[in-house]
């Protein structure tokens, strides 16, 4: 059963609830697919889905992390791959990627304030309380760019795995 943001929630329960819900969904978009399905560029551009979920760690580690001085992993590749799988990086360290980023994420969420001010990488003043409503839209967009390669690649659709 998909996670559901609570009806009464305070302000930051109910964003991180929401945010855990598409990052749930994104990791069953890849969940039970072989080597080849899962890093299928989909699109013209090259889309795949483990791309989508490559740069979603990435992007987690930068605005959660990196934003407010907190500890994050070095990246082995240039922002500007991080939608790029090269033919080394699996299914399964990609997804370990992505939830160690995301763990990493939640200790930020966890021990800051909504109200917390961070730097991002353009030099902007920016509050937790921004990053998390960003991070909501960023990847519950790509949660649903997701939903359409994963339903071409074997029919799967929804936004949680079936029961």
């Amino acid at each position: 059963m998909s996670r559901r943001v609570p009806l009464t929630g305070g302000e930051k329960e109910s964003l991180h609830a929401s945010l855990d819900r598409h990052r749930d969904a994104v990791l069953w978009k890849v969940d039970g697919l072989d080597e080849e399905q899962a890093r299928r560029p989909m699109t013209p551009s090259g889309t795949s889905l483990l791309g989508l979920v490559k740069h979603l760690a990435a992007v987690e580690y930068g605005w959660f992390c990196q934003t407010f001085g907190r500890e994050a992993e070095p990246l082995w590749f240039a922002p500007e791959e991080d939608m790029e799988i090269r033919p080394e990086e699996s299914t399964e360290q990609i997804v370990a990627f992505y939830r160690r980023a995301r763990a990493a994420a939640d200790r930020a969420i966890n021990a800051l304030d909504l109200e917390t001010t961070g730097t991002s990488w353009a030099g902007e003043t920016v509050s937790m309380r921004w990053v998390l409503i960003h991070m909501i839209e960023d990847t519950a967009r790509h949660a649903g760019h997701m939903d359409i390669l994963r339903e071409l690649i074997d029919g799967a659709v929804g936004d949680h795995r079936p029961a």
